[in-house]
């Protein structure tokens, strides 16, 4: 095809556009207007999504992150025992284990607020995920805002106390592309294994 003829198309096409315009009633102000609204469906959708779009390998694997977990209750146990033991224990008071008891609601609210306030004031690092040298990230964030972080460490972990059951939420983590539980898809969230990022960068600035 010539370029003469491919300009007599896409001049066809523009008129076309414009005489469908001039059906609806469009004014040129408003078919000017649709131009420019009409701009956002020629983002890509993965580009105007993510901010953080590492490659997989990046992401941190369920092992790495359950052991990473297991250091983390290991402290938030240290927390419990040292202020809500020696608390009910001085006091005199009874320690129920049930749900709604005031040691079981003390004791989860230990736990939220550990992963919540590590996270965000730590840059998402929990005690547990600086010793295995990860790191919770937002994928649609420069940053973990509070509220991506409440999301994530707050409402989505105090779901997944109500019954052994809902622990499968973390299962997705073993298969999926970006390494996301249930939590980290309500939170748009993940976790990246740091050295990888600083040899990428090492490699990078050689």
């Amino acid at each position: 095809m010539s370029e003469q003829e491919n300009e007599t198309k896409q001049k066809d096409f523009y008129q076309k556009v414009l005489t469908s315009f001039k059906s609806r009633e469009y004014t040129e102000d408003e078919a000017a207007q649709k131009k420019v609204e009409w701009q956002k469906y020629e983002e890509k959708p993965e580009q105007s999504r993510y901010s953080n779009d590492f490659p997989n390998y990046f992401f941190a694997g369920f092992w790495i992150r359950l052991w990473a977990f297991l250091i983390d209750l290991l402290c938030i146990n240290a927390m419990t025992t040292i202020l809500l033991d020696a608390t009910f224990t001085w006091f005199d008071i009874e320690r129920s284990t049930e749900f709604l008891s005031a040691y079981s609601l003390l004791a989860l609210l230990i736990y939220l607020i550990y992963f919540t306030f590590l996270t965000k004031l730590n840059k998402g690092q929990t005690i547990g995920k600086m010793i295995f040298g990860i790191r919770v990230i937002c994928l649609t964030e420069k940053n973990l805002s509070w509220k991506t972080v409440l999301i994530r460490e707050t409402a989505a972990r105090f779901v997944l106390q109500f019954h052994p059951f809902l622990y499968l939420g973390y299962v997705p983590t073993l298969f999926t592309r970006k390494k996301q539980h249930v939590g980290d898809y309500f939170a748009d969230t993940s976790v990246v294994t740091i050295n990888l990022i600083q040899a990428f960068n090492q490699k990078v600035n050689a």
